[in-house]
């Protein structure tokens, strides 16, 4: 297991941006002069008014080797179309042997599950034409795009596969799609997710513009190109390594007491969505971790109850019901434990100053009346 500290990780960041901004600026630049194409691969998508599925969907092809140097061309006209080896987003025809991925055509209710079944059956949202283009050409896309320092095993490659789609490409589909993230109606409105920020770039009514929509077209794809390289790389540096930490303390928990109820972390990492994964993936269905420890910083230790499930505020067993809202030393007269710090009110986090003392709260808790 590798852990990287934060300006290390920050760094290979990026290295790995200004590698793929340096090139692929100059390829755009060339791609959008229609009439001065350097290679005869033709990626087609529809004119006028761009949304973010085709430029995503543009950007992720124009990654791989084979269309780095291909033309971007924005029609509608079937006939120019035809002259296209990779069309995203129009034609009215989704055929992967032809490549063809368009998704507005009445009949088709494609999603990332139902092609790659392997995944599992969770990802039912329709896909747009960046979720047919990541659905097949997405592992090739991450081998080829992360950091040459850090390969990805077989296994990994498939969990960032995952990952990338559920943290980064599903958004993009749902809102192309219509898709509402809740079946109530939101009490505010977001504005400045990365789809709106690429529909801004469009020329406005009522504004003279310098730049055509083309050159527009390729702004939008430096947008997306920076977002997805930092939630890609988000994975592979920061969230891959705390998910491996997740696993080995969750194999370690009777190490720490017998019951297997604690897992602790000699650092403050994100566990929380790792944990629920794992326990669904090592077939921990009886939810027995209860408690996770962890530090937080010098001569300050944390014992944190796990919630039921991730967001909630409900934990599976919080701290003593007799501690909460009690600190410092009535605290440790209470618990009779030495160098208690604090428990909150609700009874789902405390402290202590010493890591054995933190432990021996969350043995205290476990072992207390429901």
């Amino acid at each position: 297991m590798v852990l990287f500290l934060p300006s290390i990780r920050n760094a290979v960041i990026n290295k790995v941006l200004n590698k793929y901004n340096s090139s692929y600026y100059k390829v755009v630049s060339v791609s959008t002069q229609l009439s001065k194409s350097i290679s005869t691969m033709k990626i087609g998508t529809h004119d006028g008014v761009f949304h973010c599925d085709e430029v995503l969907a543009c950007y992720m092809l124009k990654q791989l080797p084979e269309y780095k140097d291909a033309q971007i061309i924005r029609s509608r006209n079937q006939e120019i179309l035809k002259t296209c080896d990779i069309v995203v987003d129009v034609g009215a025809v989704f055929d992967h042997d032809l490549k063809r991925y368009d998704h507005h055509q009445r009949e088709f209710s494609e999603t990332f599950s139902s092609l790659r079944p392997e995944v599992g059956d969770k990802y039912d949202i329709k896909l747009s034409s960046a979720g047919l283009v990541y659905t097949f050409y997405g592992e090739r896309l991450i081998r080829h795009m992360a950091p040459i320092e850090h390969p990805l095993t077989t296994d990994n490659l498939q969990l960032i596969y995952k990952k990338v789609y559920e943290k980064f490409i599903q958004e993009v589909d749902a809102i192309d799609n219509g898709v509402p993230m809740t079946l109530e109606e939101p009490k505010y409105k977001i504005n400045t997710y990365l789809s709106k920020r690429v529909e801004r770039l469009n020329p406005q009514w009522n504004i003279p513009q310098t730049l055509n929509t083309d050159e527009l077209f390729v702004k939008a794809m430096n947008l997306v190109s920076e977002e997805f390289l930092h939630s890609l790389n988000y994975l592979i540096l920061s969230w891959l390594p705390a998910r491996d930490s997740v696993k080995k303390a969750i194999e370690d928990r009777f190490h720490i007491h017998k019951s297997g109820s604690i897992i602790e972390f000699t650092e403050h990492i994100p566990w929380k969505e790792h944990l629920y994964d794992l326990e669904e993936e090592l077939g921990l269905i009886n939810k027995e971790i209860k408690y996770v420890l962890f530090n937080d910083k010098p001569k300050s230790w944390r014992v944190q109850a796990v919630a039921v499930s991730l967001g909630s505020f409900i934990t599976r067993k919080p701290l003593h019901k007799n501690w909460w809202g009690v600190r410092d030393q009535i605290l440790s007269d209470v618990a009779g434990i030495e160098g208690c710090i604090f428990c909150h009110s609700t009874g789902f986090i405390g402290g202590n100053t010493s890591r054995n003392g933190a432990l021996a709260m969350a043995v205290a808790s476990l072992e207390a009346a429901e």
